[in-house]
């Protein structure tokens, strides 16, 4: 697998690349924002660890370009601790969150956590698709229809999104969400759910203040269509 790290830290880069290494990862790094948008789009890597206090252009413009353009996995890496931040950063689409000071061990278990996830996301629904009242999600593929609409999904949405899709009319709990979407060592926050399903919402429904497909279950979480 190949990780970028985009980091102005010498420091970090040169830590964070070393336990990268040692877990068989191939790695690429960046210093400052154009270099690590230059480089993401050049060398099309499997995950990116991105800083967001970067010179020339931040993490977030970073992250907003490539989701326009991809769905590679994004951790992102900052020393802003505010929940709006962290708000802003999942809202762009990161699929983590990792704040300074942090291990390097911890985040490279991020990071094999994330590609572990994205990987068994291809064989963790049965059948090879599924329909349901103008959605069709292809498991094999990854990819969504809603009608003739073609919504850009990031992994993390995709993964919730098969898990409700699944089993039609199931409630999951929060609790349940995390532990299967993010993974049972996700070091997240109450919001970060209702955050991605916000995002996928706007994606895949046509009015999201009345969502037809994914429903709240009050007092439980959230479920794929009626009961």
């Amino acid at each position: 697998m190949t990780v970028l790290v985009i980091e102005d830290d010498p420091g970090i880069a040169r830590v964070v690349r070393l336990y990268l290494e040692q877990d068989g990862h191939q790695v690429a790094t960046a210093g400052d924002g154009v270099a690590g948008l230059k480089l993401a789009r050049q060398c099309g890597p499997d995950l990116i660890v991105l800083d967001l206090m970067l010179p020339r252009l931040d993490g977030m413009e970073i992250c907003r370009a490539l989701r326009a353009e991809s769905d590679v996995p994004i951790i992102m890496v900052t020393a802003r601790v505010s929940e709006g931040d962290r708000l802003a950063g999942l809202d762009l689409g990161a699929d983590d969150y990792v704040l300074k000071p942090f291990s390097p061990r911890e985040l490279a278990a991020r990071v094999r956590a994330v590609l572990r996830r994205t990987a068994r996301t291809v064989d963790a629904y049965t059948p090879s698709t599924t329909e349901f009242e103008g959605i069709n999600i292809n498991h094999k593929t990854r990819t969504v229809s809603v009608g003739e609409h073609k919504p850009d999904l990031t992994p993390t949405e995709y993964r919730l999104l098969a898990m409700l899709a699944a089993e039609p009319g199931r409630p999951f709990s929060r609790d349940q969400i995390i532990n299967d979407v993010f993974g049972y060592d996700f070091d997240g926050f109450d919001r970060t759910v209702d955050v991605h399903v916000a995002n996928l919402r706007r994606k895949i429904e046509a009015d999201s203040r009345k969502p037809r497909y994914i429903q709240t279950v009050h007092g439980v979480g959230y479920r794929f269509g009626n009961a």
